[in-house]
């Protein structure tokens, strides 16, 4: 990682910086006026360093999101390294899941920086559907999931991820409508019985 000035970030700036990030998430999530000395705050960071960071709340609010891009789709290649294709491709959906749901904290605050969030204008969607593609080109190749199903096809099919109530038990219901989701990916594969 790079500082602002080109060079590389020292570890403890690193650290600092993601402090900011993860708690800048969590709050930005509840309140998207929420006091930016406040995030610094509980991030343990004096003002200095919140603001060579991150010289305003646009700054913040795109790199939270483009950071929380960056782990999902990083997530892709890990899982694949460590689990069957299917496995790998069903857990990467609960980390969007997770994804979802602080998208939807951060979507009102976002929409006035970037406009509408919607489609393939919106950062980070092209790394995603790149990660889709991946996950499930490797559940084909292993004969995992149905040979027809395409990245559009996955992704209307998890749609309804966006519409989880994130004040309510989100996690049991995207758990629930994941899991169907993947049964019909599942169903029909030619490497299953």
């Amino acid at each position: 990682m790079e500082s602002g000035h080109g060079g590389p970030q020292r570890s403890d700036a690193r650290r600092n910086r993601e402090r900011i990030l993860e708690v800048a998430l969590a709050e930005l999530s509840r309140a998207e006026d929420v006091p930016l000395s406040l995030i610094a705050k509980k991030a343990g960071v004096g003002q200095g360093t919140f603001y060579r960071n991150f010289p305003n709340r646009e700054a913040l609010v795109l790199e939270v999101y483009r950071h929380e891009v960056r782990q999902l789709t990083d997530a892709a290649a890990e899982l694949l390294g460590k689990l069957a294709p299917d496995e790998a491709l069903r857990a990467w959906m609960d980390q969007l899941a997770h994804f979802a749901v602080a998208k939807i904290g951060l979507s009102d605050v976002m929409s006035r920086i970037v406009g509408s969030l919607d489609g393939p204008a919106q950062p980070g969607y092209a790394p995603v559907v790149e990660a889709i593609g991946t996950l499930l080109a490797a559940s084909h190749e292993a004969g995992v999931i149905r040979p027809e199903v395409t990245v559009d096809d996955f992704i209307l099919a998890i749609a309804g991820i966006w519409q989880l109530d994130v004040r309510g038990d989100w996690q049991a219901q995207s758990a629930r409508l994941l899991d169907l989701v993947m049964d019909g990916l599942r169903t029909g594969a030619p490497g299953r019985a």
